[in-house]
């Protein structure tokens, strides 16, 4: 079992600054990625950026240049640096780890990021 607990959402003004946290906690030993999803009113949940437990990152194209993922195995915390912001960014984001060897994953709980223009 793993839990994620999201943080770090709130509301920011077009071209701002957010950084969101993943706080993975139990199992962390069995994630093979984690990833950070969007979902905004009436959209289909759409992923923004992830990350291996290698390091290696992607992005959408939609953020590339302007958001960043990274990690600290230490505090087994996942974060997404959003910068240039943009009303188009406003939605929950939820994070989501991809288990080895497993067709399991565990979401967090959502944090919402609203961005005014």
């Amino acid at each position: 079992q793993v839990q994620l607990v999201e943080s770090g959402g709130g509301l920011v003004q077009a071209g701002g600054s957010l950084r969101l946290s993943c706080a993975a906690s139990g199992s962390t030993f069995s994630i093979n990625a984690i990833g950070w999803y969007r979902q905004a009113p009436g959209k289909q949940r759409e992923l923004v950026a992830g990350i291996s437990s290698g390091g290696i990152t992607n992005y959408a194209d939609s953020v590339k240049g302007r958001f960043t993922v990274s990690r600290d195995n230490a505090k087994n915390t996942v974060y997404l640096q959003m910068n240039s912001l943009k009303p188009e960014d406003t939605a929950v984001y939820y994070c989501r780890a991809d288990i080895r060897d497993s067709a399991s994953d565990y979401w967090g709980q959502g944090t919402q990021v609203t961005v005014t223009s």
